[in-house]
Formats: C-alpha cells, structure tokens, sequence
C-alpha cells in the first residue's frame, strides 16, 4: 500500500529527481472562474479590453479565501504527502501583501490573491530560460536561513488560469536544489536572505526548464529551487498564487525511523547525498517582518 494520499511513485521520484512533482485537476474551476471575474471587477480591467490592462504585473491581496481541503482537495492531500502530514503544518504565516507589508493568514486557506501577469516584457522578443535571465532567486526575505529551515517549505505554485509557452510561466533550474542545499549545508550559521549570491548560483546550473500547465493544476517544488518571473509575450493573462507552506518545527534530517522521514527531508538528504544529518544550526534563527 502506497504511504501517499494522491502521489504516486513516478510523481514522489520527480521531486527527488528534479525538485518538483505536477498535481493535475486540483482546484474547482467554477470558483477559479468566477474569482478571476470579480479580479478583473477589482482591478478595474475589462477581460475583453487589454488596452485596460494599465500594469504588466499586478500582485493582489485577497477579497475570497476558502478552506484548501474543500476548494481543492487533492491538492491539499498532495502538500501533506510531501511535508508528511497536518500536524507538521503551522495554521497561521506571514504573508507579504501588494502594500509590502507582512499580513498574519491562515495556510489551511488558499485565496484570490493573484500574481497576475498580463503583459510583462511584451515588447521584447522571447527569452527562453537560461542563466542569462534575470532575477533568479530563492524565496524567503524575511528569515535567516538554514538547511532545515521550517519558514518557507515548499515553493507551490497554483495555475488559476492555463499557464502557456510564453505566456508568463515560470522559469526554474531543476539543478539548482543540489546548488542550494549544498551551499546551505556548508553554512550552518545561516545566510541572511541578503546575502546570497543568486548570480553565482545560477551560473553553476545547466538545467532550464518553463513551467507550463493548465487552469487546476499544481507544481511543488522543493524550496531550494531557484526561480524567476517570465515574460508574457502571447497575449494572454496568466493568474497564479503561490500560498505559503510553513511548517511548525524545522525539517528533521535525523529520524530514528527511516520511514517517518517526510518526501521533503528525504529529497532535501538526497540532495546532499546522505541517508541522515544530525544538523544542529551554529546560530540563532532569526526572522526579519514587521507586521501591520
């Protein structure tokens, strides 16, 4: 009997293989719809009308918010396979709003607050992924970081909207997980967010990849892999969210029991090519957010 609720092998093995796994068919689109509608209504954008479209990004705060088991059950199971279940999720995270500010929400709920990509870099030609693109980085401005970090466990990343060639998808290098957990690995002092030198770390990959989907689907990715927005050249508005996954204590990477090791420590040791690390953080963890 599988120990996963909706992964299968082949899905478990890509995020131990390449840093991500693809959950299909997740959200009910009825509401995704009708969410997108009324982000049109508060923009002030007619869906019809891209001369309306003022802004090329736009990162929204919410108006709706639902529980993630009931407006998208199967990807709620698919985020407990991958961190090992409920009770290693913390209920309430920062999250920072459209005003850069960091808001408490509830990570039981997903919402509408969209990144909407209507036009970004429209008037450039195509850059496919390469370590030439800019912008590359690893989430997580407000906490000192270590390997087993507990502020920022998964990277999701939710299509309310099809996600097309050219049309916004983000750009990832599958490699870069080892690169990250590597480097972090050799720090156990931990890097302040600042610090990092992204430029330098992308330029040891060689692996690029477009994210691309259809409206209802889900990709997690583990949270070392580096990232960067795209260009939206087709014409098309592109509606994502990517809804913060914190977990209530730091990864473990030493269980006495191999099996109670969730999907997210085992790829995390696999990266390092290890079976089990007794890490032991040689400073204090350190968050950096000044709520509302």
């Amino acid at each position: 009997m599988s120990k996963y609720r909706v992964l299968n092998d082949e899905q478990a093995q890509s995020f131990l293989d390449k840093g991500y796994l693809v959950v299909h068919d997740c959200l009910d689109t009825a509401i995704a719809s009708r969410w997108i509608a009324e982000a049109y209504e508060r923009l002030g954008y007619s869906k019809q009308d891209p001369s309306t479209w003022q802004k090329d990004i736009v990162w929204m705060d919410h108006k709706n918010q639902m529980p993630v088991r009931d407006l998208a059950p199967k990807a709620w199971a698919a985020i407990l396979d991958v961190i090992g279940g409920d009770d290693r999720l913390e209920t309430t995270v920062m999250r920072l709003n459209s005003s850069g500010h960091f808001s408490t929400i509830n990570s039981f709920q997903w919402s509408d607050s969209f990144i909407v990509n209507f036009h970004r870099g429209a008037d450039k030609p195509w850059q496919p992924p390469s370590a030439q693109v800019s912008g590359w980085h690893k989430d997580g401005s407000y906490f000192r970081h270590f390997l087993d970090s507990r502020e920022q466990a998964l990277l999701p990343i939710v299509m309310w909207s099809d996600m097309l060639h050219q049309g916004g998808g983000t750009f990832i290098a599958p490699d870069s997980v080892r690169v990250v957990a590597r480097y972090l690995y050799e720090h156990p002092e931990g890097v302040d967010p600042h610090d990092f030198n992204f430029q330098e770390m992308i330029g040891r990959c060689t692996q690029f990849e477009e994210v691309t989907g259809q409206a209802g689907d889900l990709v997690i990715m583990h949270p070392f892999m580096l990232h960067a927005s795209s260009q939206n050249v087709i014409g098309r508005p592109r509606f994502m969210s990517n809804p913060p996954i914190v977990l209530k204590e730091p990864m473990n990477l030493n269980r006495e029991n191999p099996e109670d090791f969730s999907l997210l420590e085992r790829a995390t040791l696999h990266y390092l090519g290890l079976e089990r690390l007794d890490f032991q953080p040689a400073a204090p963890r350190e968050s950096f957010w000044s709520p509302e």
